[in-house]
């Protein structure tokens, strides 16, 4: 099931959103330009838990960055352009109610919360690991575990592939998120977190930390679990 857009308008103009996506694709844009040297770019400023809490010096420490900001550089930075638009399109879709619902400057501190909160998770399941954490994923779990409690009866149009056939269909929020948050939770038990892939347990303390957070930082007349639009067969 892959999600290519919603049917819940914003009145406001996200701009945190479109800025959080900008930053990524220039900082993907700098990855290119890196050509064979970026690998080893990735193991510096990647987000490593053995790094932040082993005896053993960060790697980024060689370049004068300290561990507890690769949690920050690592939301930025991208392992594959297919890593990249999946994460945009996720943040595309979803992020600009959520920055709405909660307003630029709380939705900046949630998004951030959020992505701290998911390298940390992955951290607890394995302090040891070595294998450096890079994506903007774990911040994106958070908006859609908000988006989960503010608009899970909004219409999402995704595209399910039938073999050779990509067949568009309108789900309702609850069953998209609640599917995906359950293949994350699945894949998480099954896969060893100290292998390289993907860090399914950062979604899932992503997706945690934004239905805790959001109570918190939505506006006030924001309600939860709506809006619901009635349709007609004309609509």
């Amino acid at each position: 099931m892959i999600p290519i857009s919603d049917d819940n308008p914003v009145d406001h103009t996200p701009f945190v959103t479109w800025g959080l996506i900008l930053l990524c694709v220039a900082v993907y844009g700098w990855e290119l330009s890196l050509g064979n040297s970026v690998e080893r770019a990735l193991d510096i400023l990647g987000f490593t838990p053995s790094s932040l809490f082993g005896p053993a010096p960060a790697p980024s420490a060689m370049i004068g960055v300290p561990a507890v900001a690769t949690i920050f550089i690592s939301l930025f930075l991208h392992g594959s352009v297919l890593h990249l638009a999946g994460n945009m399109l996720y943040l595309w879709i979803f992020g600009n109610n959520i920055e709405e619902a909660m307003g630029h400057g709380r939705f900046t501190l949630f998004y951030f919360a959020c992505g701290v909160a998911a390298a940390l998770a992955m951290a607890f399941i394995d302090v040891t690991s070595d294998v450096p954490m890079v994506g903007a994923s774990g911040a994106i779990s958070g908006v859609l575990g908000a988006y989960m409690l503010l608009y899970p009866r909004a219409r999402v149009h995704v595209i399910i592939p039938l073999g050779i056939i990509f067949y568009p269909v309108w789900i309702r929020a609850v069953w998209v998120v609640g599917f995906w948050f359950i293949i994350q939770l699945v894949s998480a038990a099954f896969t060893d977190p100290g292998q390289p892939g993907t860090a399914f347990w950062a979604h899932v303390g992503g997706f945690a930390a934004g239905l805790a957070l959001t109570p918190v930082l939505k506006s006030s007349n924001v309600p939860y679990f709506g809006p619901y639009f009635q349709r007609g067969p004309w609509s």
